[in-house]
């Protein structure tokens, strides 16, 4: 019995968990200003929107990220599904930014330019 589901765990570990890993995406969003200074602290949100969808054999793929960038303006995510993804940017002192991109490779790095906030007016 013990060497069954050895055997069992063997076959799933060399042939499913690759296939699960293999249309995953590991991203680096690179925020940065209107005159190319990086954006520290900026809030990041990262949403699988559509694409392909593998087998979970009940493991929850987490498909939404919520982060903030570092000092360098970069916010590293980890493994999503490939397919379409919404980037979602709010930094203080800049207009909010969202775009839908796709992935297909494994690792793949956005850079977003933030543009300054546009000068409020009244209809009034």
């Amino acid at each position: 019995m013990q060497s069954t589901r050895r055997t069992i765990l063997a076959l799933f570990s060399a042939f499913v968990l690759p296939l699960a890993a293999a249309d995953m995406t590991t991203l680096t969003v690179h925020v940065t200003g209107e005159s190319g200074k990086p954006v520290d602290h900026a809030s990041v949100v990262v949403k699988f929107v559509q694409g392909r969808s593998k087998v979970k054999f009940g493991k929850k793929i987490r498909t939404e990220f919520e982060l903030h960038t570092n000092e360098d303006g970069i916010a590293k995510i980890p493994p999503i599904p490939q397919g379409t993804i919404l980037v979602q940017i709010i930094a203080k002192d800049y207009q909010t930014f969202g775009d839908n991109f796709d992935v297909n490779e494994p690792e793949k790095t956005i850079d977003i330019k933030l543009n300054p906030p546009q000068p409020q007016y009244s209809a009034h």
